[in-house]
């Protein structure tokens, strides 16, 4: 019914390596995607300076009341 002499049989190959090469892309190369830093509230910033030693318990309790006041 219709005869392409192959031309189309080398297009459907050109498309195999397309989809092979994507999947790779997307399978086996590392990216950012999975590992989107959120941007970290200023709350849980407080917690780790507090955490850390950085601020005494009662620059942090100071600076949770700012913070949560300002919700």
């Amino acid at each position: 019914m219709h005869d392409y002499d192959g031309f189309w049989g080398g297009m459907h190959l050109i498309w195999w390596f397309i989809w092979i090469a994507f999947l790779i892309w997307v399978f086996l190369i590392p990216t950012q995607w999975g590992k989107r830093t959120r941007r970290d509230e200023p709350l849980d910033i407080l917690k780790r300076r507090f955490a850390r030693g950085e601020i005494s318990k009662e620059e942090f309790e100071e600076q949770k009341k700012v913070l949560e006041s300002n919700e």
